[in-house]
């Protein structure tokens, strides 16, 4: 299956959800590549960005949990490529 590479960007409105949110990440730890939390303390919100790597639906079952969160809303954006291991020569 061919691999995908983006970006889920999460808007928390609840920092409760914050400790689930961080134990989702550690279950799905092999596919986030990196990670980086912006606390916006005069809006009451918090932005995390996650770059990841994996297939079509192991990116779209983290995002869906991630989904789950109340008041958390997400958006992915991914793209495909090919690795040098996978080229076809």
């Amino acid at each position: 299956m061919e691999k995908r590479i983006g970006s889920i960007i999460i808007l928390v409105e609840d920092r409760n959800s914050i400790p689930g949110l961080n134990s989702l990440f550690t279950d799905y730890c092999d596919i986030i590549l990196g990670r980086q939390g912006v606390p916006l303390h005069d809006r009451g919100i918090s932005l995390i960005s996650l770059v990841v790597e994996g297939t079509t639906d192991q990116i779209g079952a983290l995002a869906g949990k991630i989904g789950r969160f109340k008041q958390v809303k997400v958006k992915s954006v991914l793209t495909s490529y090919s690795s040098p291991d996978q080229s076809t020569e």
